[in-house]
């Protein structure tokens, strides 16, 4: 896909699957998450869904089409070489006992001590909370991908999550389609600039405190010359 033709959340989409390692188990969260396994050509990396089922693979073939067959999100998916099937239980047993290497999940707001909001907008009714708590907990990594600010222009990267936090656990990135921030030493790194943003922009939209990576400022300072 040519790279002036993707979308924003396609962007997002795949920096998250250069994330992505031979041999991984990855769940995808609901939202941006479910464009990634479009930009992984890999037989060694497997997709899983917490409503059971390890091969996950992109419904590409319409003659595919199985009804019984959708991921988390109620999407309809088709099925890799050596798919295998089972319960939920099952399936929450693999995520609540570290199976899954890296969890890709949405957000409504991920805050300065590294705490993510992505279930409940309070006064919203919701479809349910999905597995998004289990994974907090059980995958080895958790990637945040998500639009840098909502649709009122208001910053989702703040200082307190405003909306009820999904876990106590840290993430690890965020992937936005601003730029690239990493968890190290308990602070957040601006690592990496997104297409065409500038640093004055993610500092301007960005609500908790960061450190910029040098090469971030280097970068910066060879795009003004």
């Amino acid at each position: 896909m040519n790279k002036e033709m993707m979308t924003s959340k396609e962007m997002i989409a795949k920096r998250a699957a250069a994330e992505l390692k031979e041999g991984s188990i990855i769940n995808l969260g609901i939202g941006i998450p479910t464009l990634v396994s479009k930009y992984i050509d890999s037989e060694s990396i497997h997709f899983h869904t917490e409503n059971g089922l390890l091969g996950v693979t992109e419904l590409v073939d319409e003659s595919a089409y199985d009804p019984l067959r959708v991921n988390a999100g109620k999407l309809p998916v088709d099925e890799g070489i050596g798919a295998s099937y089972f319960d939920s239980a099952t399936s929450f047993g693999m995520i609540r006992g570290a199976h899954v290497d890296v969890a890709i999940l949405g957000a409504l707001q991920v805050d300065g001590d590294g705490l993510i909001a992505n279930w409940a907008i309070p006064g919203k009714n919701i479809m349910g909370v999905g597995g998004a708590m289990d994974l907090l907990v059980g995958a080895q990594k958790i990637i945040v991908t998500t639009n840098h600010v909502n649709k009122k222009g208001e910053a989702k990267l703040v200082e307190k999550c405003t909306y009820p936090i999904t876990s106590n656990r840290i993430v690890d990135m965020i992937i936005t389609d601003f730029a690239v921030f990493e968890q190290r030493d308990g602070k957040w790194h601006l690592a990496e600039l997104m297409n065409d943003t500038t640093l004055e922009q993610v500092e301007e939209h960005t609500e908790f405190t960061f450190e910029i990576d040098e090469s971030v400022r280097t970068n910066q300072t060879k795009g003004v010359e």
